[in-house]
């Protein structure tokens, strides 16, 4: 609706300062010519803003000029008040702030929508850590923090999950991320995009060499692009399983993503196939903790694997005994 449009654009011009029109209607998915038809609308009820045309020029508010907008819907209101649980705010240094700010924003909102951003906050709670994922490693996001914020690159001591020894990395931070419970810092290394796990990193020390990154690339066009490398990284093996339908739905939640097509399930079976895809052989050992309730059919290096790692495991605890 306009009016939400004209609102918009009042409050990235008190955020931004002078913004030209082009990064406006990008923003705001509409045209140019409608951004300068908003400003004159603006104009016409009072508000002091103005548009400078140049290289340089753009679309500003008069010096000074600020506005209290509590004009937020019920909609708005309530979205406000739907937070993350605890965790993230903590791991950044910021639930104080958080509560803080809550208050104030709650102190602002038009009175007739004050019971129900309150309800909300009461009623909805979003938890992003997964089930039974066990307790997450300890993490300081101080210093990458520091350096997120100040815009320095960075001098990591990085440990990777199948490395002995930990590699030192220079890398230019575009931000943080939290993924499900796990922080993220998404970086340039040599000008290519890289995620680090939090919790791997083994020392980070600001250098006072500015951060150098891809001009025009933000923090949430370099996730997309990780993101999608991870999510679709084919799997160089094709796993056949026959499960229990009893573990069918635990088996799904764990593994569901491997998946290369539906499982065979006809509903009266006891077992139900399934194919999934794996990167390396190893990575099927995890499959050994539904126990009996699912066999590996296909491939036989697979079945192999599987086999030896049981017979270690029966051969640790025979002796133990």
């Amino acid at each position: 609706m306009k009016s939400d449009r004209l609102l918009s654009i009042l409050l990235l011009l008190q955020t931004h300062g002078r913004v030209p029109a082009h990064q406006l209607a990008e923003r705001l998915e509409v045209s140019v010519r409608t951004i300068y038809r908003d400003v004159e609308a603006l104009s016409a009820s009072g508000v002091p803003v103005y548009a400078e045309r140049g290289r340089h020029g753009g679309i500003e508010l008069l010096a000074g000029f600020r506005t209290d907008v509590t004009g937020l819907t019920a909609d708005e209101s309530r979205a406000l008040f739907i937070l993350a649980a605890q965790g993230a705010h903590a791991a950044l240094g910021l639930d104080d702030a958080l509560g803080s700010a809550l208050r104030k924003v709650m102190a602002a909102l038009p009175a007739p929508h004050r019971p129900a951003a309150e309800v909300t906050s009461r009623r909805i709670l979003v938890d992003a850590t997964r089930w039974k994922g066990g307790p997450l490693p300890a993490v300081d996001l101080d210093t990458l923090q520091d350096a997120v914020f100040a815009d320095r690159r960075l001098r990591l001591r990085y440990r990777h999950s199948d490395a002995t020894q930990d590699s030192t990395y220079t890398v230019d931070p575009y931000g943080l991320v939290s993924k499900a419970g796990v922080w993220y810092l998404v970086a340039d290394r040599r000008g290519s995009p890289r995620l680090f796990r939090a919790d791997r990193v083994r020392s980070a020390r600001l250098t006072e060499e500015p951060v150098k990154r891809r001009s025009g690339v933000e923090l949430a066009d370099t996730w997309e692009t990780l993101r999608r490398q991870v999510e679709d990284r084919p799997g160089g093996i094709e796993v056949t399983v026959r499960v229990r339908r009893e573990r069918l739905g635990l088996f799904l939640r764990l593994h569901g993503g491997a998946l290369t097509e539906p499982p065979d399930d006809d509903g009266v079976s006891p077992w139900v196939t399934a194919r999934l895809a794996i990167g390396v052989v190893g990575e099927a050992r995890p499959l050994l903790a539904f126990g009996d309730r699912l066999e590996v059919l296909s491939p036989p290096e697979v079945r192999e694997e599987l086999a030896e790692v049981a017979a270690s495991v029966t051969e640790l605890y025979q002796r133990g005994s």
